[in-house]
């Protein structure tokens, strides 16, 4: 009579077991040390004075635009979205440059998200079929050596 265990024989042998073991230990330590390194390496900075625009209400002075390559590479604020916007702190009297979020940059991000998902989709009903024309084969066979057992 024929198992309906799903684990391959295979994939209980001691050997087996160890070389999984031995791959997940690996994937957690590079994970896991690479979280640790972060962590202390973030200790040894130098604390940031935190902008106006965080501390005091603001007043935004210039649209939202685009940073230039070189803006990029020399402002902090261009480094988070590549978009900034200049701000007036209304306390301080100071202009900021803060980070902010285009409408045509999350237009953008929605596309490439909904062109993903259609992907997925896609792929995985591809997957559904594929797996129910193998179950279904291997019902037929069952089916069929059972007839010819008789």
């Amino acid at each position: 009579m024929e198992s309906d265990c799903r684990i391959p024989v295979a994939c209980c042998r001691p050997r087996v077991l160890v070389l999984h073991a031995l791959f997940w230990g690996l994937v957690s330590l590079r994970v896991f040390g690479a979280a640790l390194l972060s962590e202390e390496k973030t200790t040894a900075v130098k604390p940031v004075v935190a902008p106006c625009w965080l501390l005091e209400e603001f007043i935004v002075t210039g649209e939202c635009v685009r940073c230039n390559d070189f803006d990029s590479k020399s402002q902090t604020a261009c480094r988070q979205t590549g978009y900034v916007e200049k701000v007036n702190c209304t306390k301080s009297s100071r202009e900021e440059y803060k980070s902010c979020r285009s409408a045509l940059m999350e237009e953008h991000l929605f596309w490439k998200f909904e062109a993903a998902m259609l992907a997925l989709t896609v792929l995985f009903a591809v997957l559904v079929v594929f797996r129910q024309r193998w179950l279904d084969r291997l019902a037929s066979e069952k089916v069929r050596r059972q007839i010819e057992s008789i």
